[in-house]
């Protein structure tokens, strides 16, 4: 039996506890989407829970970049930059161009700062080169013509800047969106279910015990091999699967801002602070989105958040070369917080190896931490390797081949899809440009699905707040299609009120009623 989206959270629970699956994978992040995908892709029968919501953790708290990493180029360690360019590329070009748009940098150089102009302008020269000139030639340039770039850029001391091309996204929605592919390949979802209990047959982990988050419900799944890919709760699972496993990760804290933008920006800064560390400024949803933090974190992954401690550094940085008219904390619409997974052992965590680790436990849980979104797909089809050539083989043969470059739904081209939901000639339906640039750049041609729900109910194209582009039809179909179950799922993943925000009280009890409806 295949579980449909839109499928019920009981007809989920159904299946989940009625088949045996290949592959159970624990964590529906960064990690356990990309994973569930290619598996799905594969041919495995698999399942994925999450104690929360879908990347409702650190994955839906990055620096919403799809990029190459022009810091790793001061390590030296150029192969890694090429394959983030290579997997960047085609994320924007062939897997996801309707969530993933370019977006120009500049390094500013300051007088006295950590970096010269001639050292940045090679830089951005050979982090361009590695990208086969794909966004252009990196190259140095005047204050005057980085002012026009950034209107909101510090001026004192400014000596040049340096250009380069990256991309950005929505993580949220790319999350989002990769879930949907992998049910639309096979496999079967479910957020809000923690696991309380591992299961075990002869010694081995063959499946685990749930609880529905949502109506207290417990279940069972069962699986040939589990994937835990739980992020900052790795080691906790680790310890369900044997109590003396040793800790494998350490955290680090990033926090970020998201602030009003004061006037449109058409390129984003990358500043550095110091010899290694920069801070970010990035045009995003119509805002502005400062960070990031770099530090420790040991307390319980569930309660990180950004401090106030936290928003000074993020505006002290960023006023490194933003003026301080754009820093007004009146402007502050968010903040938030996650956690990266860095390997355990010495030394700071700003200063940690950014990989992903690997490891098989006593009873034969695989644990996978670590990732980015830029190379999430690389990432799991890696996992998905390992996991094919484990000792034993307890996926049985090689896997079957996975196709190069699946697109995400609703591929298409964003500006075509705006141009026609704004161009409808249905009367009464011609939408407004702001909310058909929105819905385009959020779904792609799943749009037109939206569409096709405010047709029938033409209330369902109303604005959830005047201040912001998102329109009831996105809350509705998140509850139908989406897996949204609480108003948070809704706001702040589905939706971008939250970030603009504009969550207020009112709106939140409206998205509850419409939930429970």
């Amino acid at each position: 039996m295949t579980i449909a989206i839109g499928s019920n959270r009981a007809e989920i629970r159904q299946e989940l506890s009625r088949a045996t699956y290949d592959l159970l994978v624990i964590g529906g992040g960064i990690l356990g989407t990309s994973v569930t995908w290619m598996a799905a892709q594969a041919g495995l029968k698999v399942a994925m829970v999450d104690a929360g919501d879908f990347a409702g953790a650190t994955s839906s708290a990055s620096s919403k970049l799809v990029h190459g990493g022009l810091r790793y180029l001061q390590t030296g360690n150029v192969k890694l930059v090429a394959e983030n360019h290579r997997e960047r590329r085609a994320l924007a070009a062939d897997i996801a161009p309707h969530l993933v748009k370019p977006l120009t940098f500049l390094v500013p150089v300051y007088k006295g700062g950590p970096h010269g102009a001639a050292k940045l302008g090679a830089g951005v020269f050979l982090y361009s080169a590695l990208s086969v000139f794909g966004d252009g030639m990196g190259k140095v340039i005047t204050p005057h013509q980085a002012l026009a770039r950034v209107p909101a850029l510090r001026t004192e001391g400014l000596r040049a800047a340096a250009v380069y091309g990256d991309h950005q996204m929505n993580d949220s929605r790319v999350a989002v969106m990769t879930v949907r592919a992998a049910v639309d390949a096979g496999a079967t979802v479910l957020n809000h279910a923690e696991v309380i209990g591992l299961r075990k047959t002869g010694g081995t982990v063959t499946g685990a015990d749930l609880r529905d988050w949502l109506d207290g419900s417990e279940f069972g799944v069962n699986a040939r091999l589990v994937l835990n890919a739980t992020g900052p709760w790795v080691d906790h699972l680790r310890r369900m699967e044997d109590p003396d496993a040793a800790p494998s990760i350490r955290l680090s804290k990033g926090a970020h801002l998201v602030m009003r933008r004061q006037q449109p920006w058409k390129a984003a800064l990358t500043t550095p602070i110091d010899k290694y560390r920069v801070s970010f400024a990035i045009p995003w949803e119509d805002h502005l989105l400062l960070g990031t933090t770099d530090e420790a974190y040991e307390g319980d992954p569930a309660e990180v958040k950004a401090t106030e401690a936290d928003i000074t550094q993020i505006l002290d940085e960023a006023g490194h070369s933003v003026q301080d008219s754009q820093l007004r904390r009146e402007d502050i619409t968010y903040a938030f917080a996650g956690l990266r997974v860095l390997p355990g052992g010495p030394g700071g965590v700003a200063s940690a190896k950014r990989e992903t680790l690997l490891s098989r436990g006593k009873s034969g849980m695989l644990s996978v931490a670590g990732g980015k979104w830029t190379t999430y797909r690389h990432i799991g089809k890696l996992v998905l390797d390992t996991l094919a050539h484990l000792p034993g083989r307890p996926l049985g043969d090689d896997l079957a081949a996975i196709l190069p470059a699946v697109p995400l739904p609703g591929l298409a081209s964003p500006e075509a899809v705006a141009l026609r939901l704004w161009t409808d000639r249905e009367p009464g339906m011609r939408m407004d440009p702001l909310i058909a640039r929105h819905l385009a750049t959020h779904y792609g041609s799943i749009a037109f699905d939206l569409a096709r729900l405010i047709r029938e109910d033409p209330a369902l194209g109303e604005r959830i707040h005047p201040d912001g582009p998102d329109i009831w039809a996105q809350a509705v179909y998140a509850r139908d299609l989406e897996w949204a179950a609480t108003v948070d799922d809704v706001v702040r993943r589905r939706t971008t009120l939250t970030v603009r925000g504009l969550d207020t009280p009112d709106i939140r009890a409206r998205i509850a009623e419409l939930l429970a409806g």
